[in-house]
């Protein structure tokens, strides 16, 4: 009805050669061109605080193809392991492109991706600054930090992912030390450059950040420090991966009941800091018992999610 009533407005309004007439109806028309509700464009926050489960898939593979299959995948983020393959960001930005959908964009009416990608890289947390700066300059929606063994550790990632803050912001600190140049990250988000700016902070320290800061844990000094990095401020996730380097630094071998309680602690850890908590699950059965015990996010494998979907009938 709105829709044939300005086409009639623009009829008249051409006959009579009057455009302002058009204007003038639609500033007395309540809702006419309604402004776009500001939705995360990070579907990994936006599941987290809708009190959701987030499912996430993680993969060497940047070819084109598999970028398409990605971008329609049965989760909310896609995480490139460049820890243990070559640091390619030519492959990585290509990748990220080819995610874009616009079918996705025309379905939701905004720019928000079904699945975000994040990725995670070699240098350890306290030699990453560079890294961190070409991954987020690309458009990338978060970082999966290795090896973060202190809440020094914790506080630096932090601020490689954060720009310099206004005086007048709420949550200044860690300080941020990313320097700015956000065309092209702007350009992947489907944003101006201004919003962008106001987008690109880590969640939950800015409600209104976009960018997720993943700790994992694969030590037994962060085992004795997890409190102190939960409580780091900027710190989105506590991740121990699926246990291997963990379970090496503890000296048992994986599947034992020492490295599952050590699973327990970083997801108590999680539970008292009001942090999200990721853990690796490869089995429908897995899966399950994993979001029954409380955590948040998994990564998995596309039969993983959807059979674990099934089991806790999502």
């Amino acid at each position: 009805m709105m829709i044939s009533l300005i086409r009639a407005l623009a009829r008249s309004a051409h006959a009579s050669t009057r455009p302002s007439v058009v204007l003038a109806a639609l500033i007395v028309l309540p809702g006419a061109l309604p402004a776009q509700e500001r939705v995360h464009l990070n579907p990994v926050i936006a599941k987290l605080e809708a009190g959701e489960v987030v499912y996430g898939l993680s993969t060497q593979n940047l070819a084109l193809s598999h970028a398409r299959e990605v971008a329609r995948a049965p989760a909310e983020f896609m995480y490139v392991d460049m820890e243990h393959s070559p640091m390619d960001f030519a492959s990585l930005r290509m990748f990220l492109l080819a995610m874009g959908d616009k079918q996705t964009i025309l379905r939701k009416g905004n720019a928000q991706p079904d699945v975000a990608l994040l990725a995670r890289f070699a240098p350890p947390p306290d030699e990453s600054e560079w890294v961190v700066k070409q991954a987020l300059d690309l458009g990338l929606y978060g970082v999966i930090f290795n090896g973060v063994d202190t809440p020094e550790h914790a506080a630096f990632a932090v601020s490689t992912m954060r720009y310099p803050q206004l005086r007048e912001s709420p949550s200044p600190e860690p300080a941020g030390i990313r320097g700015w140049s956000p065309t092209n990250a702007a350009w992947a988000w489907g944003v101006s450059a201004d919003e962008y700016l106001s987008r690109a902070d880590v969640w939950p320290l800015n409600p209104d950040g976009d960018l997720f800061a993943v700790m994992m844990i694969e030590s037994a000094e962060a085992m004795s420090n997890l409190d102190a990095i939960a409580a780091t401020p900027g710190v989105s996730a506590l991740f121990p991966g699926a246990g291997g380097d963990l379970s090496l630094s503890l000296g048992v071998a994986q599947g034992s009941p020492e490295l599952e309680e050590a699973f327990e602690r970083i997801l108590a850890a999680c539970l008292r800091h009001d942090v999200a908590c990721a853990i690796s699950a490869n089995t429908g059965e897995d899966v399950a018992r994993r979001v029954r015990q409380g955590w948040r996010i998994i990564r998995t494998t596309v039969a993983g999610a959807n059979e674990g979907r099934a089991i806790l009938g999502e």
